[in-house]
């Protein structure tokens, strides 16, 4: 696996937002699914985290200028969390586990996520 892949850029001539990773987790009685989405103000690349609930995700690194090398994205997707205080849907306790993973911009996300899945057993 090449955990220094890194996309050229997440836009193309006509969007300055894009889909980054969709985040399903089969495991959790809601059926979650989380989007990770990225958008260039002035250069700088900000990135977004959806759920069905609207939380508000503290993830790092929040910005950057160029496109996230896989391992970086990897490690936004591990250790992003939601304030328990502000916590809608018990999206932390569904963030314990570990996301089937679909991407365009980073083909080997999905292999990554499925053998951690099958390393754990959830497949």
């Amino acid at each position: 696996m090449n955990f220094d892949f890194q996309p050229k850029t997440y836009f193309n001539e006509t969007a300055a937002n894009a889909l980054i990773a969709k985040l399903t987790y089969p495991e959790s009685q809601w059926g979650e699914e989380i989007c990770i989405f990225a958008t260039t103000v002035d250069g700088v690349i900000y990135f977004e985290i959806v759920d069905f609930y609207g939380n508000n995700y503290s993830i790092k690194p929040s910005e950057c200028r160029d496109p996230l090398p896989l391992q970086e994205l990897i490690l936004l997707i591990e250790s992003m969390e939601v304030n328990k205080k502000g916590e809608m849907g018990a999206i932390n306790d569904t963030l314990l586990g570990i996301p089937v993973a679909e991407s365009t911009l980073y083909p080997q996300l999905k292999h990554y996520f499925n053998q951690k899945r099958n390393h754990f057993g959830f497949v």
